[in-house]
């Protein structure tokens, strides 16, 4: 019994509650398996960060390699590069890749900043993701990190919209011609990790082979169920329980 892989390029978050911890526990809830590629190392707990530190892009690429041989990658998800080089490294990594499979999905998380406004990459995150931001299949934004990239055009965009008030978070998708709202109820408190989560559930549920719109409405409903039965480390953000099954 085999099990599709989504190949993940992530930071690592000590706190294990965002970056490559949140991705391989969302993406096995799904029924994938996470390929775990560091991108950079952090110095941060689950409500502030004070240090980022890259990967060098050349070992980045070498366990990427190591991965693509041994085993069939049905999705890709990118969470932060760390910085322009090792997003330009991903980038050529993918395309050849999709020299054999056009088709293969990328899930980006355009992550510019922590939920607490923390800087995630070095050199600014806004140009160090650029080079990927033209390979992507779905982009997750929030509504700050959407208004960042304003004018750029994805096949698939589901802006979420947690940094918003009100009693219901409100995710919008545009793609294929077409939009779409769900809606949420908005859950009290704030969380840490809660971006990686969705998106990495998007890429388990696209490497899958489900549709986009299935695999954004599933994910959803699994990113607020971990939302809703999260708990706390200590003081300030909590954790979302990965551990609960998608729907």
């Amino acid at each position: 019994m085999t099990r599709p892989a989504v190949l993940v390029f992530s930071g690592l978050d000590p706190s294990g509650g965002a970056g490559v911890a949140a991705d391989v526990q969302a993406i096995a809830a799904q029924g994938a398996h996470a390929l775990p590629v560091v991108t950079a190392l952090t110095v941060q707990d689950h409500n502030w960060v004070y240090d980022v530190e890259p990967v060098d892009a050349c070992l980045l690429t070498r366990q990427a390699r190591v991965l693509a041989a041994a085993c069939r990658i049905k999705a890709i998800k990118v969470g932060i590069p760390g910085n322009r080089a090792n997003a330009e490294a991903i980038a050529s990594f993918i395309l050849r890749l999709r020299e054999d499979h056009p088709a293969l999905p990328m899930v980006l998380d355009p992550v510019l900043a922590s939920g607490n406004g923390d800087p995630l990459s070095r050199g600014g995150a806004l140009a160090a993701i650029g080079p990927l931001l033209a390979l992507a299949t779905v982009v997750v934004p929030n509504l700050a990190e959407a208004q960042a990239l304003a004018g750029a055009r994805f096949p698939h965009l589901l802006v979420t919209g947690g940094h918003a008030s009100g009693p219901s978070v409100r995710n919008r998708w545009h793609g294929e011609g077409q939009c779409r709202d769900w809606e949420w109820p908005r859950l009290a408190g704030g969380f840490h990790g809660s971006g990686c989560t969705l998106s990495a559930a998007i890429a388990g549920r696209l490497a899958l082979g489900e549709p986009v719109v299935q695999a954004l409405e599933r994910a959803q409903a699994y990113c607020h169920g971990a939302l809703a039965s999260s708990f706390a480390l200590g003081a300030g953000q909590r954790i979302p329980d990965r551990s609960a099954h998608p729907v």
